[in-house]
């Protein structure tokens, strides 16, 4: 959802707050701007491209997707959800207001249109070995914060040490392998690597959002707070009411304003957010024109509610968009630290008892496939049964995996879509018994200790509870008590960020060149880690050796042999239901905009290279212009 593309989400509705962790790097060739003689072990470039080279010659104007000659001006109303008591979106405490990423620069962006390539923003250019064991970043000397102070490499070894020490757990997990960070001089900062197989480092590390030292100097940088924040982004924060509305001003004199990497982009003079906590009022307030532009995650509500006047008259267009993301893994996500889902026996029961083909037919419209991949809609989902490098990979673990991880392609139970799913259930309470589960009349019990099978699934929306109520009604059929609760957005984002659940439904985003990022799903030393995006609790070395796998790949044949090896082992211990996706963005919006002829072709809908179209602006009245 657009109400989090440009901030560090913590959790929310799925689409909404799935983090998109679409980063870039790599090897830019030497004849390829600014690269030094082509015979020396050191390149220095404008970009950097994971496999293969850069679109993007070192002279680019601006990307593709973009209309560099976009008028400014106007205003454009978006939506908030839930609410917000905080402007710091990089620590765990708090409900950070969602649009506080317009604040800040990084020191490089990713392009949309390549699968895994940046190019310099505050970082003007990128110096790096052949082995990529370190990185040098050579900051624009133009850059500057919005009180006009100069952005220099003691900036840069401040944000990264305050983010990794203060923030959120997922900053230590993807810096991981850096030993150390030190300010060459004014304008050059250097990070080193523990190693030199983590080739994807150099390049995350240019999604380091530069922090003003001088700003934190005398504040809490842990505590949430309500200050206006000082950034050097295209946006600064003009207004707000606690919780409700924040109004952002696009910054006149943003020092990379003509940065190709920014040109085209930001193009309304204020971005104000309106926050709903009900997802019924949030679409009637659309309707009514409170907001401008809204993304669907709800089948139904697509399917039904997107009618009226507005629609039939053109004044609110629908549309859906196809696109090339991974769209990863929502899933029944089982907490695996409580003891009654350790078992994964256990585990695999419980997808039995849910009934995808009904859900789909009776709640979706049809509108969905199965999810049987962690990294679904991508060639880095595991196919068949493991061959070649992958097969290579898994191989030396075969004594420890499932044996038919080797012989059988993953696929989540399936039924007839009636409702029906009798044999299902009796393979469920098979499962069941093997794990050690008794019945005592219709309850089911532990053998050992007496105890019922019973457990809580945690929501944060009504839309989940017509999903879940059915489950939970196949879940009776096995003698198992389960329930639903909905709690507000804050208590969830505090009960999943202290591990605190029985079952959620969740999300894993993944990127087209997925790296470190995997460490924060998955790696064990952050099960315990609370505010981890572990929240299953995984904790297998040989998920944390394919994790490593993946990390230090070198091209892309290794780069997909070992994300298929680490959906594998992840599908066939049964950690998650999986659910559904869709490979389209289902998009809403009041015909007052334009946009570039050209759309991106990853990451998201590109909402803002669009700009107010003041032709068709003027045909909406009055009462329908928010």
């Amino acid at each position: 959802m657009l109400s989090r593309f440009l901030s560090l989400p913590v959790c929310g509705h799925i689409s909404a707050l799935l983090l998109k962790l679409v980063f870039a790097l790599a090897l830019a060739p030497a004849t390829m701007a600014g690269a030094i003689a082509a015979d020396s072990p050191v390149t220095i470039a404008h970009g950097m491209a994971m496999h293969g080279d850069l679109k993007y010659p070192a002279d680019f104007t601006h990307f593709d997707y973009t209309n560099p000659d976009a008028p400014k001006g106007g205003s454009v109303t978006l939506l908030g959800y839930g609410t917000f008591d905080s402007f710091n979106p990089f620590i765990p405490k708090g409900d950070a207001e969602a649009y506080t990423g317009m604040l800040y620069d990084t020191l490089t962006l990713h392009s949309s249109d390549e699968p895994f390539s940046v190019y310099g923003l505050v970082a003007e250019k990128i110096e790096w070995p052949a082995d990529r064991s370190w990185v040098i970043f050579h900051i624009n000397p133009k850059a500057r914060f919005h009180d006009g102070t100069a952005i220099t490499a003691d900036d840069v070894v401040f944000s990264f040490n305050t983010l990794v020490e203060k923030g959120l757990p997922r900053y230590r997990a993807y810096y991981a392998d850096v030993s150390k960070v030190e300010a060459l001089d004014k304008l050059r900062v250097k990070f080193t690597s523990r190693n030199s197989k983590n080739r994807e480092l150099p390049l995350i590390l240019g999604d380091l959002v530069v922090l003003p030292k001088h700003f934190w100097k005398d504040r809490d940088f842990s505590s949430p707070n309500m200050d206006a924040p000082l950034g050097s982004g295209p946006y600064r924060l003009k207004s707000f009411d606690s919780g409700k509305t924040a109004i952002y001003e696009r910054v006149k004199d943003y020092w990379a304003a003509d940065l190709p990497v920014r040109r085209g982009f930001f193009n309304f003079d204020t971005v104000n957010i309106e926050y709903y906590r009900d997802d019924t009022v949030q679409l009637e307030a659309f309707k009514s024109g409170r907001y401008d532009y809204r993304e669907e995650n709800s089948s139904k509500r697509w399917a039904t509610e997107y009618v009226g006047p507005q629609f039939d008259q053109g004044k609110v267009l629908k549309e859906e968009i196809q696109h090339r993301n991974p769209t990863g893994m929502q899933a029944f996500v089982m907490n695996t630290r409580r003891d009654l889902f350790k078992d994964a026996r256990v585990r695999e029961a419980l997808d039995y008892a849910f009934d995808f083909e009904w859900t789909n037919k009776q709640l979706f419209y049809g509108a969905y496939k199965r999810t049987n991949s962690f990294f679904s809609n991508s060639d880095l989902a595991a196919q068949g049964i493991p061959t070649g490098k992958e097969l290579a990979l898994l191989e030396s673990f075969r004594d420890d995996l499932p044996p038919q991880l080797f012989t059988q392609e993953y696929q989540s139970p399936t039924t007839d879509g009636s409702g029906k799913n009798r044999s299902n259930i009796r393979k469920a309470i098979e499962l069941l018994k093997a794990a050690g589960w008794e019945y005592k009349g219709t309850d089911l019990v532990n053998t050992a200790t007496g105890q019922p099978f019973k457990f809580e699934i945690l929501l944060y929306s009504k839309d989940f509870e017509r999903i879940t109520l059915p489950f939970i009604k196949n879940l009776k059929k096995l003698g198992i008590e389960a329930s639903a609760r909905i709690v507000d957005t804050t208590n969830y984002v505090r009960i999943i960020r202290d591990f605190d659940f029985d079952m959620i439904i969740g999300g894993f985003a993944q990127s087209n060149s997925p790296g470190n990022e995997q460490r924060d799903y998955w790696f064990s030393q952050f099960a315990d880690h609370k505010g981890s995006q572990n929240s299953i609790g995984v904790k297998d070395p040989i998920v944390d050796a394919l994790i490593d796998k993946i990390v230090s790949a070198e091209s892309r044949e290794d780069l997909i042999a070992a994300c298929r090896a680490l959906d594998r082992v992840l599908l066939w211990n049964h950690y998650v239901i999986p659910q559904w996706h869709i490979n389209t963005h289902r998009i809403a919006y009041w015909n007052k905009f334009s946009r570039p002829a050209i759309a991106p072709t990853y990451g998201d809908v590109g909402f803002m290279t669009w700009w107010l179209d003041s032709a068709r602006a003027a045909t909406l009245t009055p009462v329908e212009k928010p």
